[in-house]
């Protein structure tokens, strides 16, 4: 655990995987190669690196990134800060985001750095959202489906991550709160409760199994609940950012009804659910939906897809509701540290009788 006069410590989760899901089969699109995952990871490193962050730690893993990233270090790189890894040995599934996140709030890590799309940024935020002092995230778009990451350059995240990991930027000023959905299962036999989060969409399909698990089938779709929905934005949050567009700052999320048959269809909607993917999707209805108020899932039975992945599946008789949560877990602003940056001169470094010390 590091303390008070611990070196600045950054937390790194890439996923070496993001990216390899049926949606890149089905749609026209294409994949990070392992070469290109580290160079992302060196660049926002060295980047903190130069914001003030002396300590960076890593979530190990299988894929690659971590060897490669070692045989750059030996040969000697004095732009990086200090490389450790977590000490866990990983599994190459979902279980070593999970992991890695908790290790890295017991680590003391300031702030955490996401690579990956929406299914790796939600594994870290389920573990994250609600413990106390909780490092706010810094996402990189590396995965199929990129909602919630938003496309930035990782020089410029680095440095944003870093400064405020480094103490240089005050958290009121680094810091959004973000919204999340919770979704709660409730057995018809009276068993344990099950609840999971989304950070992006909540989707209710009538498939009965799980299967592969990333969900690109339109015509599978019963009703999709969105903590914003962006009319830019890839994936199934796009249906509702092209019906009634929610920021992601703005108060509220949005419930989708899809409609089973003609009778029942509203309009339809042309969404690109996937890159190179537009398809159409029949609207029953929509309705804005308010903090803390649960919403009743109409459908029977099927499956609860979790930020554009098959997650949960319930029966007939299941109770499943989903509750939009405000202020559920930080981000750092990458535009607001900038600004900051360029306001207080924080990355300025020049004699004191130099022109640039006087503007």
């Amino acid at each position: 655990m590091t303390g008070p006069s611990s070196p600045p410590l950054l937390g790194v989760v890439a996923n070496p995987v993001s990216a390899r899901d049926i949606r890149r089969v089905v749609a026209n699109a294409g994949n990070l190669q392992i070469t290109d995952r580290v160079n992302i990871v060196l660049r926002l490193l060295q980047a903190a690196r130069a914001a003030g962050v002396a300590r960076a730690l890593l979530m190990p893993d299988r894929g690659g990134i971590r060897a490669l990233l070692e045989r750059h270090l030996k040969r000697g790189d004095s732009t990086l800060p200090v490389i450790e890894w977590l000490d866990f040995e990983p599994a190459s599934t979902v279980e070593d985001s999970f992991a890695a996140a908790r290790a890295l709030h017991a680590a003391g890590a300031r702030a955490i750095v996401v690579l990956g799309g929406d299914g790796t940024h939600r594994a870290v935020v389920r573990e994250l959202a609600g413990r106390p002092d909780a490092p706010p995230i810094a996402g990189l778009s590396t995965g199929t489906n990129n909602a919630f990451p938003e496309m930035r350059e990782p020089t410029i995240t680095g440095l944003a991550a870093g400064l405020f990991a480094a103490g240089r930027i005050d958290a009121d000023q680094a810091l959004v709160p973000n919204k999340l959905l919770e979704v709660l299962i409730h057995p018809r036999d009276g068993g344990p409760q099950r609840r999971d989060i989304a950070i992006v969409d909540a989707v209710i399909t009538h498939d009965r199994s799980v299967g592969a698990r990333a969900l690109w089938k339109t015509g599978s779709l019963a009703a999709a609940y969105l903590a914003f929905a962006e009319p830019e934005a890839i994936g199934l949050s796009s249906i509702g950012g092209l019906l009634q567009p929610v920021s992601r700052r703005e108060r509220g999320g949005l419930a989708v009804q899809l409609a089973a048959d003609p009778a029942h269809t509203l309009l339809t909607l042309h969404a690109p659910i996937a890159p190179g993917l537009v398809l159409p999707v029949p609207v029953a209805s929509w309705q804005r939906m308010a903090p803390d108020e649960p919403l009743r899932v109409q459908q029977q039975a099927g499956t609860v897809a979790l930020d554009g992945e098959r997650e949960l599946a319930f029966e007939a008789g299941d109770r499943v509701s989903v509750t939009l949560r405000e202020n559920a877990f930080f981000t750092v602003d990458v535009a607001r540290c900038m600004a900051a940056a360029a306001r207080d001169g924080l990355l300025r470094s020049a004699p004191a009788d130099h022109p640039l010390s006087n503007p």
